[in-house]
């Protein structure tokens, strides 16, 4: 059967077969993926930022000269450094009342367990400014403790009413309402852990203290971290309801210097917010490296910190600049 004409070619009559790419395909350049969308809303949210930093830096509402005037006076400075103090000192103890509470939760014991959830329900139920007035006033409830046998003889008995100054009414007030909700980050830390190393650390016959300290509270860090410091955010905000209970903190002091000067109170308003937003910003840098230092042996490579990214950025654009010169 005969082949119709041109429908076979020999082998001597076949074009080359060549790996080498053509000239002109590889000088060409490689375009990349348009994405129209994402740039009409960069410049749509560019538009915006532009006009709400107009406004601030051009509305004479805000009187930025009374703002420089009454950002660094002393009155602004003692509170804010009550702030701090108060701050401070709720959050160590709301963490370690919120530790014990989680401990007391996951024990065996159903009093423990009883006992913590009904504490957590509770002041997770009552608002904080309850609390503190409740506290302001408790010495009209008991004039008098007492430490002793119940419905027995008193060993030990103080004044109340000496005792609880006003920044102890405040730092008492936010700690316990900071430890109920402390008390459920941390418990979701620890069940985060992997079982499988507690049976681990159990098999090894390691002490149950030892368990906790040096295997499971560690990994449960990573967790609780970036949750606690949320919380730690929301107190350094909610410190400012001391000032109900007659403590002259950041806000307290922006309040009263309002009162006394009522043409500044826009100014002293803004002074609260730039100092409240440098706060809570030092908050986050310091959950950034703590969060980056538990990270170790969880991830492949830690995650860059800011200088790090700001090195690789400009190492990338010094290469896209050299590579679009060379073309």
């Amino acid at each position: 059967m005969s082949e119709p004409p041109g429908a076979a070619v020999s082998l001597a009559e076949a074009p080359p077969v060549t790996d080498v790419p053509s000239p002109h395909l590889s000088a060409q350049r490689v375009q990349p993926l348009r994405r129209p969308g994402r740039w009409i809303v960069t410049a749509v949210v560019l538009v915006l930022v532009a006009q709400i930093l107009h406004g601030l830096v051009t509305n004479p509402f805000y009187q930025w000269d009374r703002f420089r005037y009454w950002f660094l006076r002393p009155t602004v400075l003692d509170g804010l450094l009550v702030t701090l103090e108060v701050a401070a000192l709720s959050a160590a103890l709301g963490l370690l009342g919120g530790v014990l509470l989680a401990l007391a939760r996951l024990s065996g014991s159903p009093v423990l367990r009883a006992v913590s959830w009904t504490y957590t329900w509770l002041f997770r139920s009552v608002p904080l400014i309850v609390v503190l007035i409740f506290l302001y006033n408790f010495s009209a409830l008991y004039r008098t403790l007492s430490i002793g046998v119940p419905f027995g003889p008193a060993f030990v008995t103080f004044d109340e009413s000496r005792l609880a100054t006003d920044m102890t009414i405040a730092v008492i007030g936010l700690s316990l309402n900071e430890a109920a909700y402390a008390a459920e980050v941390v418990r979701g830390g620890i069940l985060s852990v992997d079982q499988g190393q507690h049976e681990a650390a159990a098999a090894l016959g390691l002490p149950k203290g030892y368990q906790f300290r040096r295997i499971v509270f560690p990994q449960a860090l990573r967790s609780i971290t970036p949750n606690y410091v949320n919380q730690l955010i929301g107190l350094i905000k909610s410190t400012s309801l001391v000032f109900y209970v007659s403590l002259l903190d950041l806000f307290g002091a922006v309040q009263s210097m309002g009162s006394t000067y009522p043409g500044d109170v826009v100014p002293l308003l803004m002074v609260a917010t730039v100092w409240y937003l440098i706060l809570t910003s030092a908050v986050s840098v310091v959950q950034f490296y703590v969060e980056r230092y538990y990270a170790r042996g969880a991830t492949r490579a830690l995650p860059p910190t800011p200088l790090q990214k700001a090195r690789a950025g400009l190492a990338g654009l010094r290469a896209r600049l050299s590579r679009e010169a060379a073309v």
